[in-house]
């Protein structure tokens, strides 16, 4: 109480030397942004600590997985496992063949995705809500299940052990629809839309010189999502590429395991290898994945 009174008392009528007391409200924001950050340090650090522990394994050598206490310092190996690495299997070949692979996709997908989300949002047509309503209860279905026939039809192509069969398949996602029809039905004006129209525009038009403008920080932050999904995808790539110099970097990580042993060094340091990119990526292009998220949910 003598907190509260001191703040509402000017400076000018307080006794010499007695100097007001610390507002209690500002006081409890402070420390409310205190624990806010403490948590999110500690989610941060509990986030980088397996990336940190796979460099310590990969320079520290095997042995640092069974020491007591655990190891969590690096060593000085970790070039030479890096070297030993791209020795074992083509990783640099993989590398290049995911970059590809996920920047085909991510860039193919955002602007599919788009144009689909466009539609189902902006334009009338009959079973529109139905359609899109298919496109939902696709997101339920297990991806396992789709593997046989997708294999089947990959095969009838005679795609197998090709890039475009892991391209093909994922140029579109529900998910990915769903992501930008609900952007576009918020962000994009259903008066603009019908002034556009008024003016002699078509679908496209409509759709590439005033929808994808307005949305396009969504379209980036899906490709991203969408970019590092297809980086990480094992199950699909092992299936269908045979031939080492396709290989995606995942596949490449498999052949470091032996038929019965594993070297836990090579493995955490092709494992290190193969997230730097992804790193890399969101370094550079983290604060704007993060402001087009924020931007769709407060224009949402």
């Amino acid at each position: 109480m003598s907190d509260v009174i001191d703040e509402a008392i000017p400076q000018q009528l307080l006794a010499p030397g007695v100097k007001p007391g610390p507002h209690p409200t500002r006081r409890g924001k402070r420390g409310v942004s205190r624990r806010v950050y403490v948590f999110l340090a500690l989610a941060v650090a509990v986030s980088v600590f397996p990336l940190y522990y796979m460099f310590v394994i990969a320079s520290a050598g095997a042995t640092a997985v069974t020491s007591i206490p655990p190891r969590m310092y690096p060593g000085t190996q970790f070039f030479d496992v890096a070297a030993k690495v791209f020795d074992t299997v083509p990783f640099f070949a993989s590398l290049i063949n995911s970059v590809f692979v996920s920047l085909t996709i991510a860039v193919v997908s955002a602007i599919m995705c788009a144009m689909a989300g466009f539609a189902f949002a902006k334009l009338q047509f009959p079973g529109r809500n139905l359609l899109f309503l298919i496109v939902l209860l696709t997101m339920t279905v297990p991806a396992q299940l789709s593997v046989i026939p997708q294999y089947l039809i990959i095969s009838g192509l005679d795609w197998v052990d090709t890039l475009q069969a892991i391209i093909v398949p994922g140029l579109a996602s529900a998910f990915g629809i769903f992501w930008m029809r609900q952007h576009m039905a918020t962000t994009v004006s259903d008066e603009l839309i019908q002034s556009a129209r008024i003016d002699g525009a078509n679908s496209w038009q409509m759709f590439w010189g005033i929808a994808f403008p307005v949305v396009r920080p969504a379209a980036f932050v899906l490709g991203l999502i969408t970019f590092t999904s297809v980086w990480n995808d094992f199950m699909w790539p092992f299936i269908v590429l045979k031939s080492p110099e396709l290989f995606t970097v995942q596949i490449a990580l498999k052949q470091l395991q032996a038929n019965r042993t594993i070297d836990v060094a090579l493995a955490m340091g092709g494992s290190f290898l193969a997230t730097l990119p992804l790193l890399i990526v969101f370094f550079f292009v983290g604060r704007r994945m993060v402001s087009g998220i924020m931007d769709g949910a407060f224009k949402g």
